[in-house]
């Protein structure tokens, strides 16, 4: 101005006389080539300055990568989609859906474990406790399909992509797309869990006993089913959390409209009386058999004739004579003053339930008790 106006040029201009080829060069592979603007760019202050903010922020991830600090094998999910490897964007819509398929799985496969606990049942016309066959293969058959499902998700979480937590920028984050990666995360956390979920113990329990199918494997099986029940549950139940927080997290909710979600809670309300009504059958049947067993004890009678599949046991034609008084005069539950204390599964045995093979009845009859005691 006033004469001096040559002195004074733009700070575009200044840097390109300034710069070298090479140093232009040095510029960009550090990054930083998004901060420097066209000569004649027209854009306001506040779009300039959001653009050299995100231009910058991706300058200094290169620069990360180039001194091998972050994660590396990464790429954004818009990436993803042209890139050679099989890897599943964890935001894929055929994702989300299988998991929300796979956790309504996992409900499934906790309310069929229940049905193991209903193959113990008395017979009361041989006075014996033995094993619903035909129930057994449906509970078998049903459990190794959703185990099946249970195989697939486990191969789907080798081939599914997640975000790198050292690389969250503003919001944003890189994917983690290398298969060793991806192993090494999968069986770092939840392998473990996901493989003692789907171990077919209860199958091979199953399956055992029916080749066998001896008396004396009744009382084992029952016993063996109880407990690898219960310690598959453990696996199985802290299984859905965390899928149902990473479903949250993905899609944003468990069910898209209120009444899904009314719903999926209502269902597990019920799969809480299903598996306590299970519990309260098998209960049951350990409380009988106890003292159908005490019973035996005070006649001095072998005990291994309670179990069905005895039949060829010495002296069992003197005690299928003799068997209904002794077990009525001791094992009675009718009466205000029962000879034996049954506790809360008087009313198992006074229905009768513990001794019918109608399956429908008495799982009806356990859930309602279940929803009675839960309510």
């Amino acid at each position: 101005m006033f004469g001096q106006k040559d002195k004074f040029v733009r700070l575009d201009d200044l840097d390109s006389r300034l710069s070298s080829p090479s140093s232009s060069v040095a510029i960009n592979k550090c990054g930083f080539d998004g901060l420097t603007r066209p000569r004649h760019a027209t854009t306001t202050p506040t779009r300039s300055f959001k653009n050299g903010i995100r231009k910058g922020s991706e300058g200094l991830k290169s620069i990360g990568r180039s001194l091998g600090f972050g994660v590396s094998h990464a790429v954004f999910p818009e990436d993803l989609k042209v890139s050679e490897k099989k890897i599943l964007d964890p935001q894929n819509k055929f994702l989300l859906t299988w998991n929300r398929f796979f956790v309504l799985s996992c409900i499934l496969a906790v309310s069929i474990d229940p049905l193991f606990f209903y193959l113990p049942v008395f017979d009361k016309t041989k006075t014996c406790l033995g094993i619903d066959r035909k129930l057994a293969i449906i509970a078998t058959t049903l459990r190794t399909i959703v185990d099946a499902f249970y195989l697939f998700h486990m191969a789907l979480e080798f081939r599914t992509a997640y975000i790198a937590p050292s690389s969250r920028v503003f919001g944003r984050g890189e994917l983690v797309i290398d298969p060793g990666q991806i192993a090494k995360r999968y069986l770092r956390w939840y392998f473990i869990i996901d493989f003692l979920s789907v171990l077919p113990l209860p199958q091979i329990v199953i399956w055992r006993y029916m080749r066998r199918s001896t008396g004396s494997d009744v009382l084992a099986t029952k016993e063996a089913l109880l407990y690898i029940v219960l310690i598959q549950y453990i696996p199985r139940f802290v299984r859905i959390v965390p899928l149902t927080s990473e479903l949250k997290r993905t899609a944003g909710v468990v069910a898209e409209t209120a009444w899904a979600g009314a719903a999926y809670y209502l269902l597990l309300y019920m799969l809480a009386s299903h598996i306590v009504g299970a519990f309260w059958y098998l209960l049951s049947v350990e409380r009988n058999d106890t003292c159908w067993k005490k019973a035996c004890e005070n006649k001095n009678i072998n005990s291994d004739l309670l179990y069905c599949g005895n039949e060829h046991m010495q002296g069992y034609s003197v005690w299928i004579s003799n068997s209904t008084n002794v077990l009525n005069e001791a094992c009675s539950p009718d009466g205000d003053k029962p000879p034996f204390d049954f506790g809360i599964f008087t009313q198992a045995l006074s229905s009768g339930i513990v001794f019918s093979t109608q399956f429908v009845q008495k799982y009806c009859y356990c859930l309602w008790w279940g929803l009675q005691n839960l309510r």
